[in-house]
């Protein structure tokens, strides 16, 4: 069972959420992009929310800055977290400037801001779930969404919450946070999107 807790830790772990989520809103949304824009796209953000993390904790990791690619402690997070904080910014700022898309830039604000959050509890050593985090941000912007365009994405709101709870449970199995901390990323990520909406 602890393997198959952490499979589900790995498969959705927050530096693949981000791609994932924009792949679904070009299926669901449409967009004004032909197919290769969308590939350009997809590839500036799998580059910036995937490959840059995964090269930020190799190279944390082998100056020992952490001791493994989880990142466990607060004061392993602290860093990696604030580089986070300001790639998604830019990321957001960009895709709004250069494409046009609104939507996606609310999506990476919202994370942007979500993650100051996190970051400002870990002065309460508080190791807000990261994880979920990124599957809370990921629900709420999908029901923002849907309120913006009239669409009800029933499937993926209850696929999500499905989701949220099956990781949310593997997180506390494998000791890695607390029930609050889970609770606490999944509400910060969750009304992220809608905070970012509002005052945007």
């Amino acid at each position: 069972m602890l393997k198959f807790y952490k499979t589900i830790s790995i498969i959705f772990h927050p530096i693949v959420v981000p791609t994932a989520g924009i792949m679904l809103y070009f299926l669901l949304i449409p967009t004004p992009f032909n197919s290769n824009e969308k590939l350009r796209l997809l590839g500036l953000i799998f580059i910036f929310t995937y490959l840059i993390p995964l090269v930020i904790l190799i190279f944390f990791k082998r100056l020992k800055l952490i001791k493994s690619f989880n990142a466990k402690t607060i004061k392993e997070r602290k860093i990696p977290v604030l580089i986070m904080i300001v790639v998604f910014y830019l990321l957001g700022k960009n895709i709004i400037n250069s494409y046009f898309l609104i939507d996606i830039g609310i999506l990476f604000y919202a994370t942007s801001i979500a993650l100051v959050v996190v970051y400002l509890l870990f002065s309460l050593q508080i190791k807000t779930s990261l994880h979920l985090l990124s599957l809370g941000c990921f629900t709420g912007f999908f029901l923002l969404i849907g309120s913006i365009y009239n669409q009800q994405y029933y499937s993926i709101i209850i696929a999500s919450l499905l989701l949220s709870g099956l990781l949310g449970n593997a997180r506390l199995h494998l000791k890695a946070h607390t029930a609050i901390e889970v609770y606490l990323g999944y509400f910060i990520g969750f009304i992220a999107p809608f905070a970012v909406y509002h005052y945007l």
